[in-house]
C-alpha cells in the first residue's frame, strides 16, 4: 500500500511537458496546473519566436501561451515566465518525495510478462523484423531465430523518447496554430468593422440626397454586404479548417499522454508503435492558407458624392481609393 501511494504521488510530480519530475524553480500557471520553469519557457518561445530575451537591453513586451493541460490561455507581463508565482509547496512536496524514496524516478516494480511459447522464460528482447517482445529462447530455438532483436529497455527507452519528442512538438504546433486561429479572428472582426464604416459612411452621404439616392444606395449596400460577407465566410471556412486540425492534434496529444503512463514495457510496445507515426503525419498537414495581406481592407468602397444632380444615378464606387 506504501508503494502504490508513492507512486501515486510521484505521478502528481511529473510535469507534462518533460513527462519527468518537476524541476526547480516550479511555476503555478493561472489555471492551477504547474510546469518546470525550463518547459514553461520552451512553450512560451515555441508560442512567442519573436519575444525578446531575459536580459536583453530592449524592454519586451509580454506575450502568451497555452496550458499544455487546460489549454487555458496564459497572459504574461513583460518578465515572461520569470514572472509567474512559483509553487513552493509542490517544491517542498518533491523535497520530501526525494528523501522518503531510495528508488530512481520511473524504478516502478514491474510485473514481468511470461512467453507464451516457453514456461517460466521473461520476455526481455524485442524481435525489430516482427515488430514484437520475445524471450530469448524464441531467438535461439523458437520462431525468431532468423530474426534480429535487441534488448527490450533499449527499444523501449528509444520509443519511449520518440513519443516524448513528438508530445512536445505538438504542444508547441498546437500553440502555434492557436495564434493563427485568433489571427484570422482578428481579420475577421476588422472585415465587419471596416464593413460597418464603410456602411455608416455610405448611409449618411444617401441620406442627403433624399429620395432620389435611395435605390442606388441600397444596391451599393447590398454590394458592401456581399463582398463582406464573401470574404468572412472564406476566412471562417479557413477558422474551422485550422479548428478541426487542432481539435485531432489535440485529441492524439492526450492519447499519446495516456500511453505514456503504461508502466509495462511490452505492453507499451504492443499498443503505441504506431503512435509516433501518426503524430509525424499530424505535424506535416499544411497550414500555409491564410487570407493575403491586406484582404480585409474594405475602403475601395469609398465614394464622391460631389456630383450633380442628373449624374445621381450613375454613381459607382471609387476604384483604386
Amino acid at each position: 500500500a506504501e508503494a502504490r501511494s508513492m507512486e501515486s504521488l510521484e505521478k502528481q510530480l511529473i510535469c507534462p511537458i518533460c513527462l519527468e519530475m518537476f524541476t526547480k524553480p516550479v511555476v503555478i500557471l493561472p489555471c492551477q496546473h504547474n510546469l518546470c520553469r525550463k518547459c514553461a519557457n520552451d512553450v512560451f518561445q515555441a508560442s512567442n519566436p519573436l519575444w525578446q530575451s531575459r536580459g536583453s537591453s530592449a524592454v519586451p513586451s509580454g506575450g502568451r501561451f497555452r496550458c499544455p493541460s487546460c489549454r487555458h490561455e496564459v497572459v504574461l507581463d513583460r518578465h515572461g515566465v520569470y514572472g509567474l508565482q512559483r509553487n513552493l509547496l509542490v517544491e517542498n512536496i518533491i523535497d520530501i518525495y526525494k528523501q522518503e524514496s531510495a528508488r530512481p524516478l520511473h524504478a516502478k516494480a514491474e510485473q514481468h510478462l511470461m512467453c507464451e511459447e516457453h514456461e517460466d522464460e521473461r520476455i526481455n528482447i524485442y524481435c525489430l523484423r516482427c515488430e514484437a517482445p520475445t524471450c530469448s529462447l524464441c531467438k535461439v530455438f523458437g520462431a525468431h531465430k532468423d530474426c534480429e532483436v535487441a534488448p527490450l529497455p533499449a527499444v523501449y527507452q528509444r520509443q519511449k523518447s520518440e513519443l516524448s519528442d513528438g508530445i512536445a512538438m505538438l504542444v508547441a504546433g498546437n500553440d502555434r496554430i492557436q495564434a493563427i486561429i485568433t489571427q484570422m479572428e482578428e481579420i475577421c472582426h476588422t472585415i465587419e468593422e471596416n464593413g460597418r464604416r464603410q456602411k455608416q459612411h455610405l448611409g449618411l452621404r444617401f441620406d442627403s440626397l433624399y429620395s432620389i439616392l435611395e435605390e442606388r444606395k441600397k444596391e451599393l449596400l447590398q454590394s458592401i454586404a456581399r463582398e463582406q460577407e464573401t470574404k468572412v465566410q472564406h476566412v471562417r471556412g479557413l477558422i474551422r479548417q485550422y479548428g478541426d486540425h487542432l481539435e485531432a492534434s489535440s485529441k492524439l496529444v492526450e492519447s499519446a499522454i495516456q500511453a505514456m503512463e503504461e508502466p509495462q514495457m511490452a505492453v507499451y510496445l504492443q499498443v503505441c508503435i504506431c503512435l509516433p507515426c501518426r503524430i509525424t503525419d499530424m505535424s506535416k498537414v499544411s497550414m500555409s492558407s491564410r487570407p493575403e495581406p491586406g484582404y480585409e481592407n474594405m475602403d475601395h468602397f469609398s465614394i464622391n458624392v460631389d456630383y450633380v444632380a442628373e449624374m445621381l444615378r450613375t454613381i459607382e464606387f471609387q476604384t483604386g481609393a
